[in-house]
């Protein structure tokens, strides 16, 4: 069972100001992947979440009514504790990090980079840059996606993602989206 989780997920840059006044704001399109991604890697459920947000890329996103910088912890039924940091600006491209902590020992996975061939010499280390359209960072992603559904279409079966997955991320953008606004941890079944 893991300890802890901490996840980072930026984008290269903000929405459109028009995507963002109708997008329900951070949580809901943007760090809701990574609430995916938690409870995946925890294989439990979520029980409070607490959300602090800012905004520091684009003072319209928070004319809008949305920030553009937040970090969430995650509290899950197993005492597990994931923290996940979201910004809407990395000049850099996709950052899009993992870590899981547990007794046994730590796994992580650092950014996706399409090149990783590195030059170095006495003026120090250039390595390749991110990815910084999202179509070439979930090209594989997309095509696994489609494959299994198409699998389970055409063998009567269930697919890997179940509708439970796709609205308990929902519950906890919720919760994280009460939080911010009340400045206080919120359990899911505040807002199930």
């Amino acid at each position: 069972q893991p300890h802890l989780i901490r996840i980072s997920s930026r984008d290269p840059e903000p929405p459109s100001i028009d995507y963002v006044k109708v997008s329900g704001g951070i949580f809901y399109d943007m760090m809701i992947h990574d609430f995916d991604m938690a409870r995946f890697l925890a294989g439990d459920e979520v029980e409070e979440v607490y959300a602090q947000g800012s905004v520091l890329v684009d003072p319209e996103i928070g004319k809008a009514g949305d920030v553009d910088t937040a970090v969430v912890t995650l509290k899950f039924k197993s005492g597990t504790i994931a923290t996940i940091d979201n910004s809407r600006r990395a000049v850099y491209g996709y950052d899009q990090r993992v870590e899981v902590f547990g007794s046994k020992g730590v796994a992580f996975n650092g950014n996706d980079i399409p090149n990783t061939a590195h030059f170095a010499d006495a003026n120090g280390t250039v390595g390749g840059t991110a990815y910084q359209v999202m179509w070439d960072r979930y090209e594989q992603a997309f095509v696994n996606e489609m494959n299994a559904f198409a699998k389970a279409i055409k063998e009567g079966t269930e697919t890997p993602v179940t509708g439970e997955d796709g609205l308990y991320p929902v519950e906890m953008a919720a919760a994280a989206t009460k939080s911010l606004k009340d400045g206080r941890p919120v359990k899911i079944a505040e807002v199930r």
